[in-house]
């Protein structure tokens, strides 16, 4: 199972909590008694596959650190509706201030990896990696990356900072594709690799004799696209073809099979609908375990 980042995720869920709860839940503190205990059932309202219980643990540990947060499934476990994920006991206080924050996180990583699974499915048996872009929620990236790889992804760069990827306005700004490379050649470790976009044949030419590492063929139909492809394996092997540029569920399968490496998609997420899930406050102690 993918690992997270716990050092980094702690101080960005202090933030939200004190978003969240500010000075206090009013209402909770004005008519929960204080030592109320409560046990909360977060449970699926529909299927699709589960991201995020730690991150839902951790939210309920910062809140209150004596709440028992008892997993009833594994992360990246395929649910239906009803499926009782994850059991919550001690005060109820602390329950309610942590429930939306934990919701709002479980809901949107599952809802990610569930779009990301459904990707995935529709790649089944064929040779190439789908990864996701930069098109996050700011200040979420590092949860939604993560979500990507429950449901089966790969991460393509987290940042400006970790990856050269020289794009149109990049071109255009620095006067075409081998300029741009020569310049990011000379700023960059030999180490780091030097991913440049193209849109059309003149641009690919500019690519291939520029020796670009990783060429993304962006918006281009399946059948040129596949002639990009030979024509780039035929004559830099050991490049990486990646395919960009509105992807869907539809077309995936299409895209693929003309044989680049890499097919990155935006709609991993971005416009992801969240999955359904809730929590049940119970006063009566259950089987549970």
């Amino acid at each position: 199972m993918p690992q997270l980042n716990m050092r980094k995720l702690y101080p960005l869920l202090e933030t939200w909590l004190e978003e969240d709860l500010g000075t206090g839940d009013i209402t909770t503190l004005s008519t929960i008694p204080e030592q109320h205990e409560s046990e909360g059932i977060i449970h699926v309202k529909e299927d699709g596959i589960l991201a995020g219980l730690e991150v839902a643990r951790a939210v309920f540990t910062l809140v209150d650190s004596q709440l028992d947060f008892r997993p009833q499934v594994t992360e990246g476990r395929s649910i239906s509706k009803g499926t009782i994920i994850a059991v919550v006991k001690g005060s109820t206080r602390s329950l309610l201030m942590g429930e939306r924050l934990s919701l709002n996180l479980l809901q949107r990583l599952s809802g990610i990896a569930t779009r990301t699974r459904q990707f995935v499915h529709a790649l089944e048996g064929l040779p190439v990696r789908l990864v996701d872009t930069r098109k996050t929620t700011p200040g979420h990236r590092l949860l939604e990356k993560y979500a990507v790889r429950v449901g089966g992804g790969h991460n393509h760069r987290f940042g400006l900072y970790d990856a050269v990827m020289i794009k149109d306005n990049h071109i255009k700004g620095s006067g075409g594709i081998q300029q741009a490379i020569l310049s990011a050649r000379d700023a960059i470790p030999h180490t780091m690799k030097i991913e440049v976009e193209v849109e059309n044949e003149q641009q690919l030419e500019e690519a291939i004799k520029s020796k670009a590492d990783i060429i993304m063929l962006d918006n281009m139909k399946p059948d040129r696209m596949k002639e990009a492809v030979k024509r780039v394996k035929r004559e830099l092997p050991h490049v990486i073809v990646e395919a960009s540029g509105s992807i869907s569920l539809e077309t995936i399968k299409q895209v693929a099979e003309t044989e680049v490496d890499v097919i990155s998609v935006g709609r991993l997420t971005y416009s992801v609908p969240a999955l359904d899930i809730s929590l049940d406050l119970n006063n009566r102690k259950g089987d549970l375990q």
